[in-house]
C-alpha cells in the first residue's frame, strides 16, 4: 500500500461549494443539460446506470435538487408512463421539495409508492420514503423505510447513514457509551464485505450521536471542547477507520512497491470509487481532527480534494463553510 500523498496546498479556489454530486463528472454535465429543459441526457445516464442501486441513489437525489426535475420528470413521464426511471425521478424531486417544506409529503410519499410499484426491485423510492421519514415530514417509521431498502440492496450506504441519523436522536438527554446507534453501525460494518464503505459507518454513527447530543445540550456546541473523540471507543473507530482507508482507498491507484530483485509488479486493478466515499472521507477527516491527529487530517483532507460536504463539518448548527477552512488551517496550514 503506496502512502497517502504529500502534505501541501490544494487549490480550492473560492472555498468549498458543497456540491452533492461530489466527482462524478458525467452526473454534473446530465445535470446542467436537465436545468436546460433536456432530459434525454437523463434518461441516458440512467439507462446506463442500470441496477448499481448507490450509484442510481445518488444520481437521482442529486438531479432530483434540479429546479426543474419535477416539471421536466412529469414531462418525460406523459411521454413514456412506463418509464421506472422517469417516475423515480418525479419522485425523488417531490421528496426533495418535502423536506425542504416547499411542497405536500403525502404527494411525495403517494409518488415514491407509485415508483416502487413499477420497479419492484429497486431501493430508491424506498430511499425516498427514508429520507421523508428522517426529515419528519411523514410519520412512517425510519426502520421499517430501511429495512425495505436493505431488502433490495443490504450495503445501500445512503439508506445506512439516513438510518444512523435517525437512531443518534434517540435519548440524548445523556451521553450513553453503549447507545444503540453505535451497536447499529457496528452491526452494519461486520456484515458488510471487507472492502465496503460502511466500515466507515461507526465513524459516521459517531458524528451523528455528536450532533444530538449538542444539540440537546448535553454536550458543549464546540465539538473541538466537547471531548467526544478523545475517549477509548471513539479512538479505536477512528483507528479501525483509518487502517481500513489505508487498506481500502479506491483513489491509490499507484502501483505495488518494488520487490528486492524483482521486476515491478502491477497491482490488481482498483474497482470502480463508490459514489459516495467522498462523504465518508469528509467525516473520517472530521473525526481525526477532532481526536488531534492532524497529520492524518491532513492527508484526508487533501485526498477529499474540492468534494466537500456540509455533513459534519456544520454539525451541530456551524456553519460549514467557515468549519471547514478552519480545519484547513488547523491541518494544513492553508484555507
Amino acid at each position: 500500500m503506496t502512502p497517502p500523498p504529500p502534505l501541501g496546498r490544494s487549490r480550492l479556489g473560492g472555498g468549498p461549494t458543497f456540491d452533492s454530486a461530489l466527482d462524478d463528472t458525467e452526473l454534473v454535465t446530465v445535470r446542467d443539460e436537465l436545468a436546460r429543459g433536456r432530459w434525454a441526457e437523463t434518461r441516458r445516464l440512467l439507462a446506463e446506470t442500470g441496477d448499481d442501486w448507490d450509484l442510481r441513489g445518488h444520481r437521482l437525489t442529486t438531479l432530483a435538487a434540479v429546479s426543474t426535475s419535477t416539471a421536466w420528470g412529469r414531462e418525460w413521464l406523459l411521454a413514456e408512463p412506463d418509464s421506472a426511471d422517469a417516475a423515480a425521478l418525479l419522485a425523488c424531486a417531490a421528496v426533495h421539495r418535502a423536506v425542504r417544506r416547499k411542497s405536500d409529503a403525502e404527494s411525495a410519499r403517494s409518488l415514491c409508492r407509485a415508483a416502487a410499484r413499477m420497479a419492484p426491485h429497486d431501493p430508491t423510492p424506498w430511499l425516498g420514503l427514508l429520507l421523508l421519514a428522517h426529515a419528519g415530514v411523514t410519520d412512517d417509521e425510519p426502520a421499517r423505510c430501511f429495512g425495505q431498502v436493505r431488502a433490495r440492496h443490504p450495503e445501500h450506504h445512503h439508506a445506512h447513514h439516513l438510518m444512523a441519523a435517525c437512531l443518534a436522536g434517540h435519548k440524548a438527554d445523556h451521553d450513553d457509551p453503549l447507545h444503540e446507534v453505535y451497536d447499529f453501525a457496528a452491526w452494519a460494518a461486520e456484515q458488510a464485505p471487507a472492502d465496503s464503505p460502511l466500515a466507515l459507518l461507526p465513524v459516521v454513527a459517531h458524528a451523528e450521536r455528536f450532533r444530538a447530543l449538542a444539540r440537546a445540550g448535553t454536550l458543549p456546541r464546540d465539538p473541538g471542547a466537547s471531548g467526544h473523540w478523545a475517549g477509548r471507543r471513539a479512538r479505536q473507530v477512528l483507528k479501525t477507520a483509518f487502517d481500513w482507508w489505508l487498506e481500502w482507498d479506491v483513489n491509490d491507484t499507484d502501483d505495488a512497491p518494488e520487490a528486492p530483485g524483482d521486476p515491478r509488479v502491477p497491482r490488481t486493478p482498483a474497482a470502480p470509487p463508490h459514489p459516495r466515499h467522498k462523504v465518508d472521507l469528509n467525516f473520517l477527516a472530521h473525526a481525526k481532527l477532532h481526536e488531534g491527529r492532524l497529520a492524518e487530517a491532513a492527508a484526508l483532507l487533501i485526498r477529499i480534494g474540492p468534494h466537500v460536504t456540509r455533513e459534519p463539518w456544520a454539525y451541530p448548527d456551524r456553519d460549514p463553510k467557515a468549519a471547514y477552512r478552519a480545519a484547513r488551517r488547523a491541518a494544513l496550514g492553508s484555507r
